[in-house]
């Protein structure tokens, strides 16, 4: 792991840590991360290390979900802005074109990267989105990912972060794909989706609910249960939606598969050759 990722975990929990405990335990927890984070070697990824952490500040909080109050509220921004973002999909002259763009311009909902957003969110939504709705993007495969969809049987979508899910019940919705499935984080990490967010946000009535059988902030396949790779396997398309995701699939072999997301650090946007803060529609290379 990058020094970079080391630094930006102690701050995003210690961050965490300052609004969830008032008690004497607080400097022994930030003592407990900044140990963990200083021990961690440099073949474990980001998201495996934000997985071990959370859990540690769940058990010695005794807060199952640290972030249940930040996701509803995610949820209900994004969905108070439904019928508009949707409106403008409608009314484009390329609807595909312009629920894709909205859908990457969600993921900037991130309690952990963009915690800025949440001081002012309709302030802050509107300029996304106006500037992603026009973004030329740093790294742009959306023709051969409409191509695919169109040819695709079963449609596997990675979600990210709640809040954003609702900009992605728009893609699929404009998609219209007969069989998808939406792929959940098993238990309640950081701001990600659980299935319990899926449903609040009216995702199922698009896709098919799956848990990826896993609690860390990504998507690993070595941990996933077998139900999800049963379906993971039987996909011929998947799309992988935000950084998170990307940081534990960004070894994978599958040419099937595609990248959405905001470039939300210097690290990955080394790894990517782009700059942060970019847009981009990846389609993965062997």
């Amino acid at each position: 792991m990058d020094n970079e990722c080391k630094l930006c975990l102690i701050k995003s929990f210690e961050k965490i840590l300052a609004e969830k405990s008032a008690g004497k335990n607080k400097n022994e927890l930030s003592g407990r991360i900044r140990d963990y984070v200083n021990g961690i070697n440099s073949e474990l990824i980001t998201p495996e290390a934000a997985r071990e952490i959370n859990r540690m500040l769940t058990e010695k909080l005794n807060i199952y979900d640290l972030h249940k109050e930040e996701k509803l509220i995610s949820n209900n921004i994004a969905l108070n802005h439904y019928s508009r973002f949707r409106e403008l999909v409608l009314t484009s002259e390329s609807p595909f074109n312009t629920a894709l763009r909205l859908s990457i311009a969600g993921n900037i909902m991130d309690y952990a990267a963009c915690p800025e957003f949440f001081v002012n969110s309709e302030q802050y939504f509107d300029k996304i989105i106006n500037e992603v709705l026009t973004a030329e993007f740093a790294i742009d495969n959306s023709k051969e990912l409409e191509e695919e969809i169109h040819n695709s049987k079963t449609l596997l979508f990675l979600g990210d972060n709640a809040g954003e899910i609702v900009l992605d019940k728009l893609l699929l919705e404009t998609i219209g794909h007969p069989n998808v499935f939406y792929a959940v984080r098993d238990k309640p990490v950081i701001n990600d989706v659980t299935a319990e967010d899926a449903y609040y946000t009216g995702i199922n009535t698009l896709a098919k609910i799956i848990s990826n059988g896993y609690d860390a902030p990504s998507t690993i396949i070595e941990k996933a249960s077998a139900e999800f790779l049963a379906v993971y396997n039987d996909a011929d398309l998947i799309i992988s939606k935000g950084q998170g995701n990307f940081e534990g699939l960004a070894s994978n072999t599958r040419e099937d598969l595609f990248f959405l997301l905001i470039v939300k650090c210097d690290v990955i946007a080394r790894l990517l050759g782009v700059k942060k803060g970019d847009y981009m529609v990846k389609k993965n290379i062997r």
